[in-house]
Parts: structure tokens; C-alpha cells; sequence
């Protein structure tokens, strides 16, 4: 049984703070000394398909989380002809402790045209499978959601067959917003829970929390049912942040609980000294290990290991899978 089910839902926030317990200065300083393992080499951006897709984004001001996050596979992606959109510009209103995203009261406004420039580069690059992703948007209404419905709409209008995955914000648990990104049509509608329950206060902005996050995930999947379009939902966890094994098999099964399809376990790399540290460097055994007990609990797919991101190909690769199975129809690869 996991131990958020068993919490009364009004003393979360409250629980957040008093379960959330700093790294020691001492372990901090002996991580932040140690090399990283071999397993976290990553080699630099390059290849034709790479300097192509980050001149198309400077040319039309579009962003990537590949580069707003420093994602470690952006030179894999990128040269792969892959990337991951990053709406509503590259400053969020949030400021979690493991992002390197910038961040501000207030953002620029939303450019009206970037929906129709993200949907035209999508249709230049000839993607079959995009993700879309966004900072968070606190200071607009709908959070930002009628700008990805919009997006959304305006690619499956280019091309009916192009799989779209939308990893998005919480909404501060607004079902209109969510009900207007499931209008739109998507595949995937993803939201990351990011660490483990205890964690959640030191980890996140407090704005976001465990119990909103996956209530955005049921709200999603129940009304899509309502109107008769399936629909994958799909979550995410960072791993080496103090997390136990026991709390994150307890994750794995609030996750399944509120109807989560996929999952993607990856080892948390701080961006900069600002940063939280890295608590534990997972060893590829250690997330193989987990990717088993996740599938124990009936997930649909788990990618796990140590250079797994939210928006990870080979699990793109899959869902595009069960997808063409949903349509009874097979797109190109």
C-alpha cells in the first residue's frame, strides 16, 4: 500500500515540509567531488540533421526543452532528426530546484503566431511523432492551455497522421484546461510527478504537489473516455535525489492507482551549483531493476536508465506502436 494513499489529502503540503529532509553539507561536498560514472558520458552536439533543426528554431525564434533544460540526449535527438517544442517562450513562472529553465514573475507575452511557426517546422522536418512541452504559465488564465490546443490542432490539420505527445503543466488543476488539451486531439498527454511523495516540497516550486499532478493524469484519461477518444497518459521520475527504494515502488503504484499508461525513470543531473545536488549516481542495474517492478504494476511501457528523459525515443518508438494499433493504421517511420 502506498503511503500517500494513506495520508489525509488536506495535510499534504504540510507533510511535504516535515518529510523533505536536506542532503548533509558533508554528502553534498562528496558527491559534488566524485567523477561521474562512465555510464554518464555524453558526447557534444553534432551531425547535418542537428546544425538543420537549431537553425530552424533560431530562424523562427522557436524553443526546445533539448536546449532549454540541457538535456543530455539532444546531440542523440537532435542528430536523429528529433526534438521536443517548447512553447510560451523559454522563461517559466515556476522555480523548481532541479530546472534549468529561467524563470519570472512575469513572462513575455505568447506570441500568436508560434503555434502555426512550431506546426510548419514540424511538417518542414517531416517528424511522424512530435512532443510538445512548455514552461509554466501561472500568469495566464487558462495557464497556457488554449496555446497548446491551438498548436495541436494546427499539426494534426498539416498532417491527420502525425503522432502528437503534449508533456504538460498541472494547470494548478484547472479541468477546463485539461478538458481543452484533450479536445485538441493529442495521443500522449504527459505530466511529470517528478520525484517521490516526500520529496515533492524541496524538489518542486511549491505551486505544483504529488496530488494535483496525478489528478491532472485521471482527469485527462477519464474525460477523454467521456467523449470517446483514447488516450495515453504518460508520467515521469528523476531518480538520485535521496529517494528510497521503497518510496519509489510506492510511486509506482499512486501512478497506476490514477491511471497512468507510461513511465520513464532517469537519473537526475544537477544543471549548476544553484542547483539541488545529485544525492546517488544510479548504476543501469539499478534502473533495470526498477523497470521490472514498474511493469510488475502494469504499465503499458517503463523506460528506465540512467540518460532517460520525459520525452525518450525509444519509448516514442512504442507508443507509436500501440498507437497505429488504436487507428488500425501505420504511419511512416
Amino acid at each position: 500500500m502506498s503511503i500517500f494513499l494513506e495520508l489525509p489529502v488536506l495535510d499534504i503540503e504540510k507533510n511535504n515540509r516535515e518529510l523533505a529532509r536536506p542532503i548533509s553539507p558533508s554528502k553534498a561536498s562528496q558527491i559534488l567531488a566524485s567523477r561521474k560514472p562512465e555510464w554518464l558520458k555524453i558526447r557534444p552536439p553534432a551531425g547535418e540533421s542537428y546544425t538543420q533543426i537549431k537553425g530552424l528554431l533560431r530562424e523562427r525564434k522557436l524553443h526546445t526543452v533539448c536546449e532549454e533544460a540541457h538535456c543530455p540526449n539532444v546531440a542523440e535527438c537532435w542528430a536523429s532528426g528529433t526534438a521536443t517544442f517548447m512553447l510560451g517562450g523559454d522563461t517559466c513562472t515556476r522555480a523548481c530546484r532541479f530546472c534549468a529553465v529561467k524563470t519570472a514573475r512575469t513572462p513575455p507575452a505568447l506570441d500568436p503566431d508560434e503555434p502555426y511557426y512550431v506546426a510548419e517546422s514540424v511538417a518542414t522536418l517531416g517528424l511522424h511523432y512530435v512532443v510538445l512541452t512548455s514552461v509554466d504559465r501561472d500568469d495566464l488564465k487558462d495557464g497556457g492551455a488554449s496555446h497548446f490546443a491551438t498548436t495541436i490542432r494546427e499539426i494534426k490539420r498539416l498532417n491527420p497522421k502525425i503522432i502528437v505527445e503534449a508533456l504538460v503543466p498541472d494547470f494548478r488543476g484547472d479541468i477546463q484546461a485539461i478538458e481543452s488539451i484533450v479536445d485538441s486531439k493529442l495521443d500522449v498527454y504527459a505530466h511529470n510527478i517528478e520525484t517521490v511523495y516526500r520529496l515533492q516540497y524541496r524538489v518542486r516550486d511549491p505551486r505544483a504537489g504529488y496530488l494535483q499532478s496525478l489528478s491532472t493524469l485521471r482527469m485527462a484519461k477519464a474525460y477523454s473516455k467521456s467523449i470517446g477518444h483514447k488516450l495515453f497518459t504518460k508520467s515521469a521520475m528523476m531518480l538520485g535525489l535521496g529517494e528510497t527504494e521503497t518510496e519509489v515502488n510506492e510511486a509506482f503504484v499512486d501512478l497506476r492507482n490514477y491511471n497512468v499508461d507510461i513511465l520513464t525513470l532517469g537519473q537526475y543531473l544537477r544543471p549548476s551549483l544553484q542547483h539541488l545536488p545529485v544525492e546517488k549516481y544510479l548504476s543501469p542495474d539499478e534502473f533495470s531493476a526498477f523497470e521490472v517492478s514498474a511493469m510488475k504494476e502494469g504499465f503499458l511501457y517503463v523506460a528506465a536508465g540512467p540518460m532517460v528523459r520525459s520525452s525518450y525515443r525509444a519509448g516514442e518508438f512504442f507508443i507509436k506502436g500501440i498507437i497505429e494499433e488504436r487507428d488500425g493504421v501505420q504511419t511512416p517511420s
